[in-house]
């Protein structure tokens, strides 16, 4: 019925179409092919005719009631953009088939760390090679870290996503029981975020989840992590790659990441039994001396009482087994697989080891002097 309600609201919009942002013309990502049981996509609208009485359905106007009272956001505002909204089944479909459920480490390692990948990521380096370093005096967290996980999460700013995300973040909210009461925040977020930054949320490009820009944000992030790195007045994370290098440096800081310290470490099961210790959990719940006791032992020089996970990683004929500090279940805060996790860690390691940094003709001429 809502749905029919929405079609009627449709035909009342006054059709205004505008030109999206040059980089939210992105290249689609496979996993966010559009599915034929979509609801067919309406024109991006600009301009509503306010004469229109706008029907949402008792749990909408519920969420819209709540949104007020939080944040003092304005009622017709959110009720025009949820009569906006659609329901897509193919954010539905993908939601519940991520990569990291039902691919091995390694087939899932080959999605990210390609020479491609690494390549892009070397240039991306080079080109910001200044607020990079600047990043990483400031939060203390590795340029090669902060580039790696630009290039996990969108190829350096070349695949942003292709769901609007206000279709993303409703269907979820509404339409996905099982995490409707996180995307309906987020939804709320995402509101606050438009009228903050005078945004068009039907405009707005993001990933099947609601995630936006260069460092695929979730709308509470954004609000809470991101960071004016240019001072130029404007914090955009969508379209400018220096306000996401300082916001992804920032987001690790404050999540607990420690400078100059180990991220993980290879181990080694001594009995059948310690085997069944590994899983795909990054909380630090075992200490080292507490694993070795049980047959998990390490060859890494590190103190005994050192907070780890232990982690096992499918390689299809058999199993890798690595313990995780606190700085990999940091990572793990941006993404809660263990296998996202290692995969932005060991590109951050192809990365380090591959940079060469730029040397600018007027550093050169001042060592020779």
């Amino acid at each position: 019925m809502n749905q029919i309600w929405k079609g009627l609201i449709a035909a009342s919009l006054l059709i205004n179409l505008t030109t999206s942002n040059s980089a939210e013309n992105t290249t689609e990502k496979a996993s966010e092919v559009k599915s034929s049981k979509d609801v067919p996509t309406t024109p991006k609208i600009a301009e509503i005719d306010h004469t229109t009485s706008i029907k949402i359905s008792a749990d909408e106007q519920k969420f819209v009631d709540n949104m007020v009272e939080k944040y003092q956001l304005d009622a017709q505002k959110m009720t025009q953009w949820i009569a906006m909204a659609e329901t897509k089944q193919s954010i539905i479909d993908a939601m519940n088939r991520p990569a990291e459920g039902v691919l091995s480490w390694t087939k899932y390692s080959k999605i990210f760390l390609t020479e491609r990948r690494l390549k892009e990521g070397l240039e991306f380096w080079k080109t910001y090679q200044e607020e990079l370093t600047r990043a990483e005096q400031t939060y203390g967290v590795p340029a090669e870290m902060i580039v790696s996980i630009i290039g996990v999460e969108t190829s350096y700013g070349r695949i942003k996503g292709s769901y609007r995300v206000l279709d993303a973040l409703y269907t979820l909210g509404f339409h996905y029981p099982k995490r409707g009461k996180f995307f309906k925040s987020e939804l709320g977020h995402f509101f606050r975020l438009s009228e903050q930054h005078n945004w068009q949320p039907e405009t707005r490009i993001g990933s099947y989840a609601g995630a936006m820009g260069y460092g695929q944000f979730m709308p509470s992030s954004y609000i809470s992590y991101a960071v004016d790195f240019d001072d130029d007045g404007t914090t955009d994370l969508i379209n400018n790659p220096v306000d996401a290098i300082g916001s992804v440096a920032h987001y690790f800081k404050r999540h607990g990441w420690k400078k100059d310290q180990e991220v993980v470490i290879r181990a080694r099961i001594t009995n059948w039994k310690a085997s069944k210790l590994a899983g795909r959990s990054t909380k630090t719940k075992y200490t080292v001396a507490g694993l070795k006791q049980k047959g998990v032992v390490t060859s890494a020089n590190i103190a005994v009482d050192t907070k780890v996970s232990l982690m096992s990683f499918d390689h299809e004929t058999k199993n890798e087994y690595w313990m995780g500090l606190q700085n990999f279940y940091v990572i793990s805060r941006y993404n809660r697989s263990h296998m996202y996790s290692m995969a932005v860690h060991q590109l951050s390691q192809q990365l380090k080891k591959a940079y060469k940094p730029v040397i600018k003709k007027s550093e050169t001429k001042a060592s020779a002097e």
